[in-house]
């Protein structure tokens, strides 16, 4: 019997593969988005129903937040997203996460904007630019707040930062449950609209997300969704003085632009559990459109002895 005819190995021949091409390529053979719509812009599930079937295979983005200058480990987050976007037929959105007023400034925008050019990258694809901003969403993630107060899964909590810390437990021990967490929906949201017109100071309340104060997971544990800071902001002014935590928004703004892998750095795979309960109830409510987003890390890149 002859031999099985040798592998060719060579670098034209093999393709490079790693655990989020896979996802990717199985998603692809699955069908897993390929009835998803999309509305021409970012939008909630309404909007996307009305769109076409979307044109891109996939989805990704690289989300900086404008709190600084890109450094070197950056560029493997900008790499992997705009690559794989171009690899298997998709986009990538390049988004500032400005949800906090206190820290991000236009010179920073400018300063990353000019960074991923440099890189090589852009976020244009069919005539349509894909550079958004979290602060673009605000309207829609107050609304999902109240969303969430309507439904019983969000309540207005007034205890100090402390109380809130020492409360919360620890990983042998499960926290214990707010006094303010039994209020009724009117009362919190009565409370969340005082926020949101400026009748409350600075770390008076927070929202907080009504899941399980026993979770194993500490974040899991009600977290804070929404703050109170009366702050100028670079995009919308003073506007808000009350803006949502990252963990609230960052889901939101991937489901918003129907981000179809949303690929970040492993110290937020402790928070994947909180993003899929978060997803899972505003496709409950149908403020965002099915298949939401999922949440994918990698280990992010360190140097030392530089």
């Amino acid at each position: 019997m002859s031999s099985p005819a040798p592998t060719d190995t060579s670098p034209d021949t093999v393709k490079p593969s790693n655990f989020l091409r896979q996802i990717i390529e199985g998603d692809l053979a699955r069908g897993t988005h390929a009835q998803a719509r999309w509305g021409g812009a970012p939008g909630d599930g309404a909007s996307h129903a009305a769109g076409q079937v979307d044109p891109a295979k996939i989805r990704t983005r690289f989300p900086p937040e404008p709190n600084g200058y890109l450094h070197v480990g950056h560029a493997k987050s900008i790499c992997l997203n705009f690559g794989l976007a171009a690899d298997y037929g998709g986009v990538c959105h390049l988004r500032f996460d400005d949800t906090n007023p206190e820290k991000e400034d236009q010179e920073y925008v400018d300063a990353i904007i000019d960074a991923v050019h440099w890189l090589g990258f852009d976020w244009k694809a069919n005539g349509t630019d894909h550079l958004y901003y979290a602060s673009n969403y605000f309207d829609f993630m107050y609304r999902a707040a109240e969303y969430l107060i309507e439904a019983g899964h969000a309540y207005v909590d007034e205890q100090t930062p402390e109380e809130m810390r020492a409360n919360r437990g620890d990983f042998v021990k499960p926290g214990v449950d707010s006094p303010f967490r039994s209020r009724t929906v009117a009362e919190n949201l009565a409370r969340f609209r005082e926020m949101k017109d400026g009748k409350l100071p600075d770390g008076a309340a927070v929202l907080r997300a009504k899941i399980d104060m026993a979770s194993p997971n500490i974040n899991l544990r009600d977290p804070a969704i929404y703050r109170i800071k009366h702050a100028e902001h670079h995009n919308t002014g003073n506007q808000w003085c009350i803006y949502p935590m990252y963990t609230f928004a960052h889901p939101i703004e991937d489901a918003l632009e129907h981000i179809t892998h949303s690929i970040c750095t492993l110290e937020f795979e402790d928070q994947r559990p909180f993003y899929d309960w978060l997803m899972d109830r505003l496709v409950e409510g149908g403020l965002i459109a099915a298949p939401q987003p999922r949440q994918y890390e990698f280990a992010r890149l360190n140097l030392t002895y530089v």
